[in-house]
Formats: structure tokens, sequence, C-alpha cells
């Protein structure tokens, strides 16, 4: 109980860490270019109204949305989603180092300062005074044309402002104020955010990010081992469990196999956040660590959730049949086999329930993956195709689950009765979605498609029967006389207290059966409860057998027993 307790408390502490440290992660390295949206999030941009709304993120985290009217608007005019995108490479500039080469551009460049003493370096764009300390960058407002406000960047090493975005009387329209407050409102709030981008773009900062990320990396990685040696320890346990039977330990074969199933989602969840660690350590890239966390997060939810209503599924499915077999109007003689197939179903129907809920959790949890929920109908439509040619070559598959149905449905034979299918005769041990179990008289174990299970001898549903035949010698003289004898054996026999329980009739005697060479045939008829048939005819036979020998009635020369 102790790890399922601990468990939950030691996961949210270790996402609270990596959530705390975020902001030494945000940030992003390369060229100052707009950011490009994350795949399968291309074009996402809402519309309200008559706006078109686009994002404009700084280190990838947004910041302000701009409008653009989605109706009457000119061709020239750009986009939500263009002007995000420009905004963005603008507000890049003051935070990202600039490359305006090539790798091999700024070593060849690097090599030439070297040899000519030069102090230029137009490859890093520091030339540009784009960069600078934190408090050195300062925005102002100024107004602009057709009622609009431009935000503006104060650098000083730049004679000129840096002209960052335009604040557009559909940005106004949308936030509702003017487009004065609007601007102010923008510059406040993107000041404080490009000097806090400034600030973790310093050296000192990112080495500080590192170090403090290699160490939690070492913490997790410390932890995970930990795991794995657990993991190791709990398999020798649950194989000595297994060899000396039930142990009373707290640690036993059972505890551990949970034990070591939870040790293996812990590990698991350990590596993603190991993952989303290291995707903390590259500026600009904390949504997608933040998704690294909450992705899986959510499938375990999801599993959790779909595992809880299987569960109660399961639960209302017993409930359900268990009234079924218990109900009283069922007459007495089919109330052992109502609840024969009440094991039966409730078996299968726990693992279609199990199936059903397995196969939703993975359709949900993959609706969820970029670009998944996206697709456009004629994706679905193709996808559908795809599953309707998969339906054909799994075709075996799916006759063998309809047969399985149908032959729980069709009650043909349950678990715990003796049928021959396809030429081999046994006990049914287990009837899955798929195929069906015996389990012969010789022990082996037979395996059988349901859909193969077509002719079916089932000799213990609802009651069992057998002929008893004997092959008396032609030379036994008055046959009367040995019918005589037979009948009080049978009387006898049905009149016994330790066997007349098992019988639901009294034995038959029907006479002479039929006449050869070799002798008379005479057959009885048994009649007993499921399963019982073969101990009565073996006790039956050997009385019959003790009569005649002890009467002197020979029998043929060889003597056969039709079933």
């Amino acid at each position: 109980m102790a790890p399922r307790r601990w468990a939950p408390l030691l996961l949210s502490a270790l996402a609270a860490l990596l959530v705390c440290l975020g902001p030494f992660a945000q940030g992003s390295y390369g060229a100052g270019s707009a950011q490009a949206p994350a795949p399968g999030q291309e074009g996402q941009l809402a519309s309200v109204g008559s706006f078109e709304l686009g994002k404009v993120r700084v280190l990838g985290v947004p910041v302000i949305t701009v409008a653009s009217p989605t109706l009457g608007s000119g061709k020239n005019q750009p986009t939500a989603e263009k002007r995000g995108r420009v905004i963005e490479g603008n507000l890049e500039l003051l935070y990202k180092p600039l490359m305006l080469c090539s790798h091999g551009e700024a070593l060849a460049e690097r090599f030439v300062e070297t040899v000519l003493h030069n102090k230029e370096r137009p490859c890093n764009g520091q030339g540009l005074g784009f960069l600078g300390a934190p408090n050195d960058l300062k925005l102002e407002v100024q107004p602009g044309s057709h009622g609009s406000q431009q935000i503006l960047a104060l650098l000083p090493a730049r004679e000129q402002p840096l002209a960052l975005l335009t604040v557009t009387s559909e940005d106004a329209r949308l936030n509702g104020t003017t487009p004065e407050k609007l601007a102010e409102h923008w510059r406040s709030l993107l000041q404080k955010r490009l000097r806090y981008a400034r600030h973790l773009m310093q050296p000192a900062q990112l080495l500080k990010r590192w170090s403090y990320l290699l160490q939690l990396e070492f913490v997790l990685a410390l932890v995970l081992t930990g795991c794995v040696l657990l993991w190791r320890r709990c398999r020798p346990v649950m194989q000595h469990s297994r060899r000396l039977g039930s142990n009373k330990s707290w640690l036993n074969g059972a505890n551990a196999q949970w034990f070591s199933r939870l040790l293996i989602v812990i590990g698991l969840l350990l590596l993603v956040a190991m993952a989303a660690g290291l995707v903390f350590a590259v500026p600009g890239q904390v949504p997608l660590a933040l998704e690294l966390l909450y992705q899986p997060a959510a499938v375990l939810m999801k599993f959790l959730l779909l595992g809880f209503v299987a569960l109660l599924a399961r639960l209302l499915a017993g409930a359900l049949l268990g009234q079924w077999a218990a109900n009283v109007n069922v007459p007495l003689e089919a109330r052992a086999r109502r609840q024969q197939r009440y094991r039966s179903l409730v078996r299968v129907f726990r693992r279609l329930i199990d199936l059903g809920a397995l196969l939703i959790a993975g359709a949900w949890a993959l609706a969820d993956l970029p670009g998944i929920s996206a697709l456009s109908a004629s994706t679905i439509l193709a996808s559908g195709a795809l599953i309707g040619a998969l339906a054909l070559v799994f075709q075996g598959l799916l006759r063998d689950f309809v047969s399985g149905l149908v032959v729980l449905l069709d009650d043909r034979y349950a678990i715990g009765d003796t049928v021959d299918i396809n030429g081999f005769s046994g006990e049914v041990i287990d009837i899955g979605v798929l195929s069906t179990e015996l389990r012969c008289l010789d022990q082996r174990s037979v395996v059988i498609q349901n859909s193969q299970c077509e002719q079916v001898v089932n000799h213990t549903k609802l009651r069992s029967g057998m002929l008893v035949n004997l092959l008396i010698s032609h030379q036994a003289g008055n046959i009367n006389g040995v019918l005589a004898s037979i009948s009080q054996v049978l009387e006898s026999f049905a009149n016994d207290p330790q066997w007349q329980d098992l019988l639901l009739a009294a034995p038959l005697l029907r006479g002479v059966s039929a006449t050869d060479a070799l002798g008379i045939t005479i057959s009885t008829l048994l009649l007993t409860k499921a399963g019982e048939q073969w101990r009565c005819e073996r006790e039956l036979r050997r009385r019959l057998l003790e009569r005649l020998q002890r009467e002197g009635i020979p029998l043929a020369n060889r003597t056969t027993a039709y079933v």
C-alpha cells in the first residue's frame, strides 16, 4: 500500500519541480525569424465574429492576440496569422542572437577576423545593436496613420527606433477599447516580457538553467535506477512465491506483481520527466516540455478513467448475469445448467468489457495527439477505407469473434461441459473471444478456433445418458431368464442410496436390440445427471458381469459397448 500512496505524491512533486524551473528554460536559439507553429497547429486561428485571431509569442509563450477582419478585407491586407508571425520576428530581434550566416560562413568569418585582426563580425548580427542589457530596452507608443498606434523599441546602440507592431482599429474593437489605451497596455506588457526574455538569454542565466536541469536529471536518474533495482528484486520474489504457493508475508507473489507493475509505470513517467527536463533546457520550448508532461499524465488519467468505467461495467454485467442465473422461474433441472452458463458468460463478458475499454482508451489517447484531431473529413474517410481493408485481411479473426458470441448465446457448450469437436473429446476449460480450449482425458490441452466448431457433440448439457450393451452367447439358453437376472441388477442399482441420487430415472432394460453370429445383444439405457454417466456406467457394468458370472451365463467371445 505504501508505494501506491506515495507514488502520486512523488510524481506530483517531480512535475512541480519541472514547472517551477520553467522560467529558466524559456528562450530559443537561432535566427531572428518568426517562430513557426508547432506541428499539427498550422493555421489553427480562431474566428470570433467578424475577426480572425492570431497569436504573438515571446519565447514560445503567447503574449498578445492580434486581429484582422474576415469580411470586406482587401487583398493586400495581411491576415492575422501573417501579422502574428511578422510581429514575432520583430520581437525575437530583441532577445535572440541573430545569425545571418550559415555555420560554415561563421567559421570562415572568425578565421578571417583572426588573420586580419578585424573586430567586426557581420554574421552574428551584433553590430545591428538589437541585444544588450535587459533594462536598456524601452518601448514607446507613437501615433500612426488612420488612427492606428505604433509600438517602437528604443535601444542605446541604435539611433533609430525599431518598429515592432501597429495597433489597428480591429485590435481595439476586439478588445473593446481605444487604440491609444490598447497600445499603452501592450507596450507595458511587451516591455516586461521582452526584458524578462533578454534576462533569460544572458549567458549567466543560460548556464544557471543548465546547471539546475542537470542536477534535476541526475536526481531523476537516481530515482529511475532505484525503481529498476526494486523491479529486479520483485522478480525472484514472484518466482519463489509461484514455486512455494501462497505466502503470508506482505511481499507475497500477488503484491510483488502489482508492485512491479507500479514500478514500471513510475519508470516510464520518470523517463518522460527526464525528456521534458531536457526540452526545458532549450529556450523557447517550455510549451513543448509542458506538453510532454501533460500528454502522458492525460493518457494515464484516461486509462484510469476507462479502467474505472470498465470495473463498473464488469460489476453491472456480473449483477445482471447473477440475477439472470438466480431466476426462480427456471425449471429445477435447468438451474444447474444456468449456473454453468453463468460462469462462462461472466468470464467472456469481462474479457469483452476489458477489450472494449482498452480500445476506447487507445482511440481517445490517439485523438489528442498533435495532428490527429485536426484531420480532415477526407482523411477520416480514407482511414475508414483502410480499416475496411484491414477487416478483409483479418476476416478470419472477425469470424472467430462472431462465432464465439454465437456459441455463448446459443448455449452450444459452456465451461465444464464434455464435448466432441473436430475429433477431439475433452472438458471445456475456457471459452475465449476467438478460441475454445479443451482438456482431453490424457490431459492434453487442445485449442480450437471458434469458427471451426461447426459440429459439436455435448455429453453433459442438462443431463447425460449411456447405452450399456451386453453381448450374450447363444449358449446362454433361456433368454427370458437372462433378462430377468439383468432386471434384478438394474432394480438393485436404482435402489442403492449411494447411486440413486446420481440417476434421473431407474435404468431401463430395452431388451434384445440385436442378434448375429457372435451372440445376442441386450441393451440397457442409463439416464444420469450431467457428467455422471461414465461413473454410473462402470459400476452398473461391474454388477452385471458379477451376476452373469455367478449364474453361469456365458458372454460372447467379443464384448463391445456402444455409446
